[in-house]
């Protein structure tokens, strides 16, 4: 690069000329202050308005003060750090349920506005491309339900958790709510003395001060804005180690932490029983979380996944059934956190894979053949991709129901592809396959297509044919090796135990 003298590169401007350009910056900059907010997003097939186009978010802090009361909304200050990846005269978060005291930009008060579900904010200058900048949101986080909004804050008999898959992050603290914009975390919750918080991540301080504690957490790896977790409540925290030291710790109501104790003592051995089929446990450290509360599902929140205490509980749940929900939920750290969608509509892959390790668990350590499960699944799977979709191709979730997309096919139907992949390739080219994914797609986001290229290149030879069919047909293809598989005309829903109990959804 050469450096020319600034007078050979710019003519001169007479100062009336200079005067007219101002006049019509000021004028550009002023009708676009006045222009409306207006909601954006990313795009995304299922969720349109989700994420927020402009900017990387890198890492945010939020600090959340619990009133001792889960019906009332919660003093809070989200701090964002990102990169602009284009100029920006303003920015959009998602923010639906709270009310917003105060925003700043880079340290300087900012205006905001209200659109759709995004907050639009307009800093005192533009963001240039490529820069890194600070946003500070200070805001409540309301706990109540509003009709037509689900998620975010699970109000517990003792406290509050949070369940945020899929849009619902928004609902607790301003965010880029996309999994696609992955970022670290660092939580700060401030509750009276006798309550605990836990939330994603390694403890890293614990301050009292008079009648209320701050609990701090930072999690070491990035984390898309759905699989954040704080757990507040008059809770046990009850630790172990894990394959390697691992830090294993679980979160459970205190006066029942002797009863759930033989549940908590299995997740050592199923994280190695993981780490044997996978690879490597890819964070910092695991635990559940069992709360009392109503949800209907279970939950794969990033390093400490949401589960219904009930769930442990109800004697109509075999133990077997239950440890493969465990092994759920521990699968999706490796499928759906570490390794996270880059749309919606590859959600196949995080639940497909939870399925079907799942069931390879329950075939080894409880004798359940996944073949009759896989043969079962192939029955319904016409009428799966039907009513909700071939598994790549999912249908839009239902008005007022955002989280419908998690429907069988996305589930049993997910891994009946990879049944039928695993036919096709042979086992041992399936199992290199795995591993190789999690590893190649560490602490990142992936696609359906990135999934399909390395599927072909681990077989030797193209499988976008076999990948065409399976993953977006509206009808499925011949089962690899079981030419006597057929499609039945009534698909079993909901999904049940094969001792005929209602199954339980898992996310």
């Amino acid at each position: 690069m050469s450096l020319i003298p600034r007078s050979q590169t710019q003519p001169r401007i007479s100062r009336h000329r200079k005067a007219a350009l101002l006049a019509s910056a000021v004028s550009v900059c002023l009708l676009a202050a006045a222009a409306p907010a207006e909601p954006l997003g990313i795009g995304d097939r299922l969720y349109p308005y989700l994420g927020n186009p402009g900017y990387d978010v890198a890492a945010y802090d939020l600090s959340l003060t619990y009133p001792g009361t889960n019906d009332k909304p919660l003093e809070a200050v989200t701090t964002i750090d990102a990169w602009t990846t284009t100029g920006l005269d303003r920015l959009n978060l998602d923010f639906a349920h709270g009310t917003v005291r105060s925003v700043e930009v880079d340290g300087r008060p900012a205006d905001f506005a209200t659109a759709g579900e995004d907050l639009v904010v307009t800093p005192q200058h533009r963001l240039h491309r490529g820069i890194w900048t600070r946003i500070t949101v200070r805001h409540t986080s309301d706990p109540m339900p509003v009709k037509g909004q689900e998620g975010g804050w699970v109000r517990t008999s003792d406290g509050l958790a949070m369940a945020n898959q899929a849009d619902a992050a928004h609902l607790v603290f301003p965010c880029n709510d996309h999994p696609s914009d992955k970022a670290l975390f660092t939580f700060r919750i401030t509750a009276p003395n006798g309550y605990t918080a836990v939330a994603g991540g390694l403890p890293t301080g614990v301050r009292r001060v008079g009648p209320s504690t701050t609990w701090t957490y930072r999690t070491q790896h990035p984390m898309a804005t759905e699989l954040a977790q704080v757990s507040i409540g008059r809770s046990a925290v009850v630790h172990r180690e894990g394959p390697h030291g691992l830090p294993v710790r679980d979160v459970v109501p205190s006066a029942d932490r002797k009863a759930l104790e033989p549940w908590l003592a299995k997740t050592p051995d199923q994280i190695a029983w993981l780490e044997g089929k996978v690879g490597p446990y890819p964070f910092e450290t695991y635990g559940v979380l069992m709360a009392k509360a109503s949800t209907g599902f279970e939950l794969e929140t990033q390093t400490l996944s949401l589960f219904e205490e009930n769930v442990f509980t109800e004697p109509a749940y075999p133990k077997w059934y239950v440890e493969s929900i465990m092994v759920h939920e521990l699968s999706h750290q490796w499928f759906g956190d570490s390794v996270s969608p880059r749309t919606w509509s590859d959600v196949w892959l995080n639940e497909g894979h939870a399925t079907w390790y799942e069931e390879l668990y329950s075939e080894e350590t409880a004798h359940r053949p996944m073949v009759d499960r896989m043969k079962a699944a192939y029955g319904a799977s016409d009428r799966w991709r039907e009513s909700g979709g071939p598994p790549a191709l999912p249908k839009a979730p239902a008005p007022g129901q955002k989280i419908s997309i998690f429907r069988p096919n996305v589930y049993d139907g997910a891994a009946l592809v990879l049944y039928a992949l695993r036919q096709e390739i042979g086992r041992p080219a399936f199992e290199r396959l795995e591993r190789l994914w999690v590893r190649r797609h560490r602490d990142s986001t992936a696609t359906t297509a990135d999934f399909v290229r390395l599927a072909s290149t681990v077989a030797g030879r193209d499988l976008d044919g076999f990948f065409q069919a399976w993953l977006y047909g509206e009808k499925t293809p011949p089962m690899p090796g079981h030419p006597d598989w057929k499609p039945l005309a009534q698909a079993q829903t909901p999904r049940q135990t094969p001792d005929g109990n209602k199954a339980h959804a898992r996310r």
